[in-house]
């Protein structure tokens, strides 16, 4: 099935959810929890990640993920991640209790497109300290796509993981994901990549990159935030509206895209030292802040006044 037709799919039966320039959010992608062992990538970032998580918490921010938040394709056992990274759990708890959580399941945690999984795993995690179960994610609900539209413009921005339409992760998912339980995972832990994943072949991830603005061509007013390349766009006004926000497994930090007050931003949090030497985790704005008003057009291509 081409990208055309599995992105009209999808945002065909989206969940739509209303915004506006006083909503605050931050949409992260491509996180990769895995069991804090040589092949976990993004245990080298995790404490930058909860320090980025905190401080969006605190900040009144409502988390969205963007797919792929979790490595199940290299972990079978949902538990082996949760006791891995206690302090990303418990601050992720905080978010759902409080109703500012939203999750999209991505090609490496696919089997979260099963309620009966994620209610069977996510409710309930063990905890090694109380040796009891105790509740994670009590009555999650996990979309393939959100559409945000905002109340007064009605721009909207659609929000998915990005591998639809990308044949290997997508139609054919299922051998993927044998490849790499199999095969890659543990060939992952020698320095091995997977040559199929678009974070890792530059072709793949261009290619999915211009079919995705293609989509977009038809849809006038409508930005796309999606993750899966691991690449992070963020594009100028008279471009397609395709944003991704990068990843959280790369060896100079992570990256996410931030929705305040009208305004989208492309974040890099990383690890960055003072002149006497003491380690500290930094945010430093790379794109933006840009009115996303600015990203809805008309059919002839200008900018809608309001």
């Amino acid at each position: 099935m081409q990208t055309n037709s599995r992105l009209n799919e999808v945002y065909k039966n989206a969940s739509v959810m209303p915004f506006d320039d006083g909503s605050k959010i931050v949409f992260f992608s491509d996180v990769h929890r895995g069991d804090n062992s040589l092949s976990d990538d993004f245990a080298r970032n995790r404490h930058i990640f909860f320090h980025a998580l905190d401080f969006y918490y605190e900040a009144g921010y409502s988390y969205f993920e963007v797919g792929d938040g979790d490595e199940m394709w290299e972990n079978p056992n949902y538990n082996h991640i949760t006791t891995a990274h206690p302090a990303v759990f418990d601050i992720l708890k905080r978010y759902h209790k409080n109703d500012r959580m939203y999750m999209l399941f991505g090609n490496h945690n696919m089997a979260l497109s099963d309620p009966s999984f994620v209610k069977k795993n996510l409710s309930e995690s063990f905890n090694d300290d109380t040796e009891k179960m105790e509740p994670l994610f009590p009555n999650l609900k996990v979309y393939e796509a959100i559409r945000l539209k905002h109340l007064s413009t009605e721009q909207e921005i659609f929000i998915v993981h990005g591998h639809q339409g990308d044949f290997l992760n997508d139609q054919w998912w299922r051998v993927s994901f044998f490849i790499i339980r199999y095969f890659w995972r543990f060939m992952h832990v020698l320095g091995v990549n997977y040559a199929a994943s678009p974070a890792k072949n530059q072709h793949i991830r261009h290619k999915i990159e211009k079919s995705y603005n293609k989509w977009l061509a038809q849809h006038k007013g409508i930005m796309l935030i999606c993750g899966h390349t691991h690449r992070a766009k963020f594009p100028a006004t008279n471009d397609q509206a395709y944003f991704n926000t990068g990843c959280c497994m790369h060896p100079r930090g992570i990256t996410c895209l931030e929705l305040k007050e009208g305004e989208i931003t492309l974040i890099n949090w990383h690890m960055h030292s003072r002149k006497d030497g003491i380690l500290y985790i930094k945010r430093s704005v790379l794109k933006g802040p840009t009115p996303i008003i600015n990203f809805m057009r008309c059919s002839d291509g200008n900018t809608e006044n309001y």
